[in-house]
């Protein structure tokens, strides 16, 4: 029996479960509003090794063993690490693979891989194609900077719409089959998103090249399943900060999609308060990634929340199409998260 719904929504009937989750972020991170709730603070942006690319890497690993071991089990239990990162040849989650030792695909959705390898966790999970498997990623401001703008020890003045790469990192243990009916919060459903380009060229102002791919797939979500904004508690976009949101509720009315803002939560909005200036607001793989952990995973293992649809957004650019003058496109990617009463 097929499982698609629509053009780009497939169901995940057998409700594959959230066993553990983990959240680390630098010391910038942990000053905002959401600081008392990550699981590990790095107060030195070194992590402790010779560059910010090993920081980068040493902090993903950390982050994947700490959430096997919230879930009480062992590296070797885990039969499948679905990671990724921004750097080039996704450097970050290969080497933590190399030690973590477990079997790897690796991932590059730039900004969205959170919600990317959490659709295909989730579909391997429901197929039976693995019991027990971790999503992951994580991203670093320093190492974002050198990367796709200028290192830092130029001192290069930050425009209004650019954003502030969160240095963190998040892991989600996902189980299959029996370990599955234990989980309080559940996936069912994934949206595969399509890449979308309006022509941004500002590698500054990433909310307005990720914002048409969220619209695109919230909108596709919604028919494909026949839900709109009224029946979720929250709809969780990744880092499309300031800007990006207000581009992206813009949008969506012009599809005819109501939008109650109060409904709408962003990370790269939320993960830093006003007064760290960090103009329109967080982004980078451990932006959506550690708020899903730190925040949105608790609140529904609670029953704060019931349903949530999550999507991490991502600006699919290199600095080589950059500097060729090629235009920025974006992709989001969808699931549908549940909290599961006791029994049920």
């Amino acid at each position: 029996m097929s499982k698609r719904m629509g053009a780009q929504t497939v169901s995940l009937p057998s409700r594959p479960g959230v066993l553990a989750f983990a959240s680390i972020v630098g010391q910038k991170e942990s000053e905002g509003p959401y600081g008392g709730k990550f699981d590990r603070i790095i107060e030195d942006e070194m992590n402790g090794q010779k560059s910010f690319e090993a920081a980068e890497r040493a902090m993903l690993e950390d982050a994947v063993r700490l959430c096997v071991s919230k879930a009480g089990r062992q590296l070797s239990d885990v039969q499948l690490l679905l990671a990724g990162d921004l750097l080039n040849q996704i450097i970050s989650a290969g080497f933590a693979a190399r030690s973590l030792a477990i079997p790897f695909y690796g991932l590059y959705g730039a900004c969205s891989t959170i919600s990317e390898s959490l659709s295909i966790g989730g579909m391997l999970a429901d197929g039976g194609f693995a019991d027990v498997l971790v999503c992951a990623t994580c991203s670093h401001f320093c190492t974002a900077e050198r990367q796709y703008r200028t290192p830092l020890e130029l001192g290069t003045q930050r425009t209004p719409t650019a954003q502030w790469t969160v240095t963190g990192s998040g892991a989600v243990m996902l189980a299959g089959g029996a370990a599955a009916k234990s989980c309080a919060a559940v996936l069912t459903h994934a949206t595969c998103g399509k890449v979308l380009d309006l022509g941004i060229t500002d590698a500054n102002n990433m909310g307005a090249a990720m914002a048409p791919a969220a619209c695109d797939t919230i909108a596709a979500h919604f028919a494909d399943t026949g839900r709109g904004f009224d029946d979720f508690d929250l709809v969780v976009t990744g880092d499309l900060g300031h800007l990006g949101r207000d581009l992206l509720i813009e949008l969506l009315r012009e599809k005819g999609v109501k939008v109650p803002e109060e409904k709408l939560f962003d990370c790269g909005c939320e993960i830093f308060s006003p007064r760290q200036d960090t103009h329109s607001g967080g982004s980078g793989c451990g932006c959506a990634a550690s708020m899903i952990c730190a925040h949105i995973l608790p609140e529904l293992e609670a029953g704060h929340l019931n349903r949530v649809l999550f999507l991490a957004t991502g600006a699919l650019l290199s600095p080589t199409t950059t500097m060729q003058g090629e235009s920025i496109p974006g992709v989001a990617h969808a699931v549908a998260l549940e909290h599961r009463k006791a029994g049920a």
